[in-house]
């Protein structure tokens, strides 16, 4: 296979045949994050991704899932997309699904028909990343979306037929916005109404803007235990009508699988038994991004 760069997927494509489509990200200015610095976004020739293709079809007949890397591969022009998807109908008819990170940019580019055409190809579900539902964090981010705009592009997906995992940031608006931002952020995966949650918390990179902030004085990191907090008003504000509350990264302090809404009363009640002490949290050492 051709991978250039840093690849990243998620945790639930770890078994995936990962087909880089793209190279880092269209979008590339988030304050937090420095996984594409300094790598120019480009979509990889056709040529090279037949060869991935193929090389797939040879060696990893034992996995059925692909994931199309890198950041946003949903910014792809349709016709091209769709034709790296019939080769992989063709080429490894026995995988069952096709995933990919998407912005709101990428799905704002997609009209619903053409949401609706990568779905009969294939794509079983897109990843994106809501990180707040606080419009005032959203652009102190560089996120470059309204969460208006997040809640409108995820609706669109789901309406396509395509399941809709997101991701959320536990500690991205330091400690004076620390409520709003999870109270608007569960209001936001409400509206969206997502298959899967996934609830990261902030772990800072040396050489993004927002480590410089820290550094500075000028963004506070918050302790475990504000953590905890931020998620429990997270999920109280958060009704999803059948969805799964993850918040098991290894960034966090205290891992959480909630199926809502049932889970929602005994996932709070584990939450204040780990802010009353009686449940103990992850090590410091032992978190990871």
């Amino acid at each position: 296979m051709h991978y250039e760069g840093m690849i990243i997927r998620p945790p639930s494509e770890a078994n995936s045949i990962l087909l880089q489509v793209t190279v880092g990200c269209s979008h590339n200015k988030c304050t937090f994050c420095g996984t594409y610095k300094g790598e120019r976004f480009k979509i990889k020739p056709d040529e090279t991704i037949m060869e991935d293709i193929d090389f797939a079809a040879k060696y990893c007949r034992n996995q059925n899932r692909v994931f199309i890397c890198d950041g946003d591969a949903l910014i792809v022009p349709r016709k091209r997309l769709v034709k790296y998807l019939e080769e992989i109908e063709k080429r490894l008819p026995w995988v069952e699904r096709v995933g990919l990170y998407a912005n709101t940019k990428g799905i704002g580019m997609k009209s619903a028909e053409e949401l609706e055409e990568l779905r009969n190809h294939g794509v079983g579900i897109v990843y994106m990343g809501v990180e707040s539902g606080d419009d005032e964090i959203l652009k102190a981010v560089n996120k470059g979306a309204t969460s208006e705009k997040i809640i409108k592009m995820g609706r669109k997906v789901k309406d396509a037929g395509i399941k809709l995992s997101v991701t959320v940031l536990l500690g991205l608006a330091g400690r004076k916005r620390s409520g709003i931002h999870a109270e608007k952020t569960g209001r936001v995966l409400s509206e969206m109404d997502p298959d899967y949650v996934g609830a990261l918390s902030l772990m800072l990179i040396p050489g993004t803007p927002l480590y410089e902030d820290y550094e500075a004085g000028r963004f506070p990191l918050l302790n475990a235990n504000e953590m905890l907090e931020e998620l429990r008003t997270m999920l109280a504000n958060t009704n999803l009508s059948d969805g799964l509350f993850h918040a098991n990264h290894a960034s966090n302090y205290l891992p959480i699988r909630a199926k809502l809404p049932e889970d929602k009363g005994k996932t709070l009640a584990l939450i204040d038994d780990a802010l009353a002490g009686r449940v103990a949290l992850r090590p410091e050492f032992l978190r990871a991004l």
